[in-house]
């Protein structure tokens, strides 16, 4: 009968809202220790720019900018170039050619990539030290004072990315208002968030949501 291969454990470190260690947390080999697949994130990031593309810019053609529709001057005679409209694109204020219309850049990536892509990004991030743990935020005082004094207490690098789960409602009360920290809920993580910051800080209800993902 063939044995089925363990699964890597991992243990990380968990802070206490006073930057002392407060305990470990398992963190899910299936997002934390994968085989790091870089063409995959630099698709995935490249998805992800493309999508956010609003594709809004246009102008007008000849036909749609305001003007008379009468021949400005006669054909013959006046010794200048046959012309028929005020808006010709050869006149300012007349219409553009080949000018850029509304259009849907928007690329699609399926589920099983985005999911490979996401831990490929985790366990980079990961393996350069760059993922903290914390415990207790959501027990501080939804206050932005308290709250930076205590990330400056925990020592993360700046920009911080704030990763919570969506019932911890006090610690994005308390951090949203701090410069250099921006915030997301871990189950809207995405490879151009994880590698836009220098630190990603993840609450341990945040780890714990994860292990529950199938």
């Amino acid at each position: 009968m063939k044995k089925t291969p363990a699964t890597k454990t991992i243990q990380a470190t968990v802070m206490g809202t006073d930057g002392k260690s407060s305990g470990k947390v398992t963190l899910p080999s299936q997002l934390f220790a994968v085989k790091v697949n870089k063409e995959l994130l630099v698709q995935s990031i490249r998805v992800y720019e493309a999508n956010q593309r609003a594709g809004a810019a246009s102008t007008k053609t000849r036909g749609e900018v305001e003007g008379s529709t009468r021949k400005i001057y006669r054909q013959k005679g006046s010794g200048r170039a046959r012309h028929g409209s005020i808006r010709a694109p050869i006149f300012v204020g007349g219409g553009i050619v080949f000018g850029p219309k509304p259009r849907d850049y928007s690329l699609h990536l399926p589920k099983k990539m985005k999911s490979m892509a996401l831990a490929s990004a985790l366990t980079t991030r990961y393996q350069d030290g760059s993922i903290h743990i914390v415990d207790g935020l959501d027990k501080l005082k939804p206050k932005t004072k308290l709250m930076a004094k205590t990330l400056k207490t925990l020592g993360i690098p700046s920009p911080v990315l704030l990763v919570t789960s969506k019932e911890q409602n006090t610690v994005i009360q308390g951090a949203r208002n701090i410069s250099g920290v921006t915030h997301i809920f871990v189950n809207q993580l995405h490879p151009y968030a994880i590698f836009a910051p220098k630190s990603l800080l993840f609450t341990k209800q945040a780890i714990l949501s994860l292990k529950d993902k199938p």
